[in-house]
């Protein structure tokens, strides 16, 4: 960070109020821990590769869920026909 925001970021922190300054610390200690998570992660992973346990990290894709239309069925529920086929 260059140093001129980094004197910005503190004069701007005399202007706040206590209860800003106290959601301003939570926000940090958050961002401070997720980021120590991170790093941690990333030295276990290179780990696992380094020791030749794993050859690679594949992280999981999320893709976003679409919303489900539920559609209407004629007939006796679907419950009910698997517990006869079962019979």
């Amino acid at each position: 960070m260059a140093l001129v925001t980094l004197q910005q970021i503190i004069k701007q922190l005399e202007t706040l109020e206590i209860e800003e300054l106290q959601q301003l610390n939570q926000t940090i200690q958050k961002y401070l821990a997720d980021k120590e998570e991170t790093v941690k992660q990333a030295a276990f992973h290179q780990a696992l590769i380094s020791s030749g346990l794993v050859k690679q990290i594949k992280h999981p894709a999320y893709e976003p869920i679409t919303e489900r239309r539920l559609i209407n069925v004629e007939g006796k529920p679907i419950s009910e026909t698997i517990i006869e086929e079962r019979r």
